[in-house]
């Protein structure tokens, strides 16, 4: 396969919606394997309309490129309760792209 799927993980706040449900935030992420463009997203968030929103946040960028600019464009854009989570499950989640690059 020329893609490969990563999850990331995090603590969500206490009283969001997302919450009730789930106490971890799970980001996963299917990305290609040549470039480290993520392809396609998904997340454990309460709403369809947050799903979709950082579906949309993240697709397109390149893990090759580092996290640090991905978390300010979070940072900048996701202005919701769980944006440090959501900055959390990313640094996990790309963590889990290093450790699959270093193994290689």
């Amino acid at each position: 396969m020329r893609t490969v799927f990563l999850a990331g993980h995090a603590k969500l706040p206490q009283g969001m919606a997302a919450q009730n449900m789930y106490e971890m935030l799970t980001i996963t992420v299917e990305i290609d394997r040549t470039y480290g463009v993520i392809i396609e997203t998904s997340c454990t968030l309460a709403t369809e309309h947050a799903r979709r929103y950082v579906s949309e946040l993240l697709k397109g960028y390149s893990l090759r490129d580092g996290v640090e600019p991905l978390l300010e464009h979070i940072e900048k854009q996701y202005l919701g309760k769980a944006q440090q989570a959501l900055k959390a499950a990313v640094k996990d989640l790309f963590q889990q792209y290093v450790l699959m690059y270093q193994k290689q």
